[in-house]
This record gives structure tokens, C-alpha cells and sequence, in this order.
């Protein structure tokens, strides 16, 4: 599995100071995404959804709304 491109834009462009630690989000040559995010699997998994599950080996990740706004352009229809 490998990344292929950066969705959006980079963080540096979102005000990231060092332009590096900050919130991501890539596709994956097998059409998958992979995020970069703040760990929230304690905060969160109590108040998930009656419809929604989570595998032990899932965990949910906080993006800001900023990065997936800008992201939005890039992200494919189908």
C-alpha cells in the first residue's frame, strides 16, 4: 500500500506553523484514504451512533473542519 497524492491542501497552506504537524489527508494507490488526525477513540466511541460500530483494531480520528473543506475539491465523486 503505498500513498499516492495529498488531498487538499498541505498544512503549511492552513496556517500550520512548521507546516508539518497538522491534521491530513492522503489516497491510497488501492483507492482508499488514509488520515492524519488527532486520536479520539475514548472521547468519542461512547457516543457513536446506535447504527455505528467501530472493530477493536478501528480507532476515530479528529480532523479539523478546515482540512476536509479543503479538501472537498479533490476528493473524487465516484
Amino acid at each position: 500500500m503505498k500513498i499516492v497524492r495529498r488531498v487538499g491542501v498541505a498544512p503549511k497552506e492552513r496556517g500550520s506553523a512548521s507546516g508539518q504537524t497538522c491534521p491530513d489527508i492522503f489516497e491510497l494507490d488501492n483507492g482508499d484514504f488514509a488520515v492524519i488526525g488527532r486520536e479520539a477513540t475514548a472521547e468519542l466511541d461512547p457516543n457513536l451512533p446506535s447504527d455505528a460500530a467501530r472493530a477493536d483494531y478501528e480507532r476515530i480520528v479528529i480532523i479539523t473542519r478546515e482540512t476536509l473543506v479543503r479538501a472537498k475539491r479533490d476528493i473524487p465523486d465516484a
